[in-house]
């Protein structure tokens, strides 16, 4: 049997893809068709993938002419494929004409002819809706966010809002194209889609406020501080045909994304522990240790902790116990520990604490470490009893981070995506809840 293995990205799957994938189809017996993953789509700069990675990997396998669908992750990995999988010709279009020769060691090269007149990037040029997101709030983060979304493709920041005007008026200097706006109907009037980044306790106001204006909204992480909140805005938004997508970067992170599916694969076996760290020595008079404005450790940080908590254990945990050192009204350190089943979790996080920033997931067969700052992920480690059989993956981290999470709401508007897998709502939602529970101080120990 003759095996033919070919790659691509398969984003708005169109007749030139299936056209290039019958043609090397028609060189063998099998056909192998290797699909790009995001991770891997954005250490390439793709940014302007409209498709995820399953919705591509669904319309190859709806097309019928694939024998077997595999996912390319790394750079290198062609050449693993095609001994791997014994593979007799490496198939590509005519557009990468000499740039695969070097596999002519390992199997046989063809390139394909393309059709012309059609490609991903010409439909996405001729389809592609750009989304105008409007900023609320002109924070530090806010800051950061135009330059990040320059690189994602189909959006542009057009406007921007603060009740001080004075302040939104410098914002919008700094940017182009940005318009700074007096009232909130002439900023709805102007945009799309709504990132805030206002102070915690205003993202409730701030978040229904937009879906009423019939918004998509981003909103910076933790989404709102109450469980019943979380849930009202998410199913308002749904029902009202918007996205509503909490922004916390860890969550997008390439590398965290690629760790948790390599822990829910099972590669060191059940997770029977997760200890999370985070913390910062902050200067004690800013808008972090005022308690009137929700600071403190655990509503500024505690979201970020708690991530790979919910993702790899669920929901459903059986009790959540929280010990803090309170100083003038706000926790400058907070330790939670939560009890499911069949595991024991815990994260801690600091403002006025120091403590080692890194994450460690064990298993039954081994254990994960990522060494701080895990929250923005650029290498862990697969450790087992053999160190032989340790094993080291590095990963590439752009900017600020946010660039990731504008990428995916992006698509997740676009593709009219209600939640995104990254951090579904039901995660969002139960984060809000262990906000409230803290807030409340249930279940909650002063030390």
């Amino acid at each position: 049997m003759k095996k033919v293995i070919t790659y691509g990205t398969y984003d708005l799957l169109h007749q030139g893809h299936i056209n290039l994938l019958k043609r090397a189809k028609a060189l063998g017996d099998y056909l192998i068709v290797g699909v790009t993953n995001d991770n891997f789509d954005r250490d390439r700069g793709k940014l302007n993938v409209r498709n995820n990675v399953l919705e591509r990997v669904e319309a190859v396998k709806a097309t019928g002419i694939a024998d077997q669908i595999i996912i390319e992750d790394y750079v290198g990995q062609k050449i693993d494929d095609v001994q791997k999988y014994n593979v007799d010709i490496f198939a590509i279009g005519s557009d990468w004409e000499g740039k695969f020769d070097y596999l002519n060691e390992f199997c046989q090269v063809v390139y394909l002819p393309r059709t012309e007149g059609i490609s991903s990037t010409m439909l996405r040029e001729e389809t592609q809706d750009i989304v105008r997101v409007g900023i609320i709030g002109c924070g530090r983060v806010a800051n950061r966010f135009p330059s990040e979304a320059q690189v994602v493709s189909g959006v542009s920041i057009s406007a921007v809002y603060d009740t001080d005007f004075e302040k939104c008026s410098t914002f919008a200097k700094q940017f182009d194209g940005i318009t700074p706006c007096k009232s909130l109907d002439d900023f709805y009037s102007r945009v799309d889609a709504v990132y805030v980044a206002t102070p915690h306790l205003e993202h409730y106001r701030c978040i229904k406020d937009s879906l009423l204006a019939k918004k998509h909204v981003l909103c910076e992480t933790p989404l709102v501080l109450d469980g019943l909140q979380a849930k009202e805005l998410y199913n308002f938004a749904e029902s009202n045909g918007l996205i509503l997508m909490e922004a916390n970067k860890t969550a997008h992170c390439p590398a965290f994304n690629h760790l948790m599916v390599m822990i829910k694969s099972g590669l060191i076996g059940e997770v029977v522990d997760i200890e999370a760290s985070l913390s910062q020595l902050l200067d004690k008079g800013g808008r972090e240790f005022d308690p009137k404005q929700a600071g403190g450790a655990m509503f500024e940080q505690g979201s970020y902790p708690l991530l790979p908590i919910l993702k790899l254990m669920g929901v459903q945990y059986e009790s959540l116990q929280l010990f803090s050192r309170i100083e003038n009204g706000v926790d400058i350190h907070t330790k939670g520990v939560f009890r499911y089943p069949k595991a024991v979790c815990s994260f801690k996080v600091g403002l006025g604490v120091k403590t080692e920033g890194d994450l460690v997931i064990s298993g039954t067969k081994g254990y994960a470490y990522v060494p701080a700052p895990w929250w923005k992920t650029d290498y862990f480690e697969l450790r087992y009893e053999n160190p032989n059989d340790n094993k080291k993956f590095f990963y590439k981290w752009d900017g600020f981070g946010l660039r990731y999470e504008v990428q995916e709401f992006i698509s997740c508007v676009l593709n009219h995506r209600f939640s995104s897998a990254r951090l579904r709502r039901r995660e969002s939602i139960q984060m809000a809840y262990i906000m409230q529970q803290f807030n409340e101080r249930k279940n909650f120990y002063e030390i």
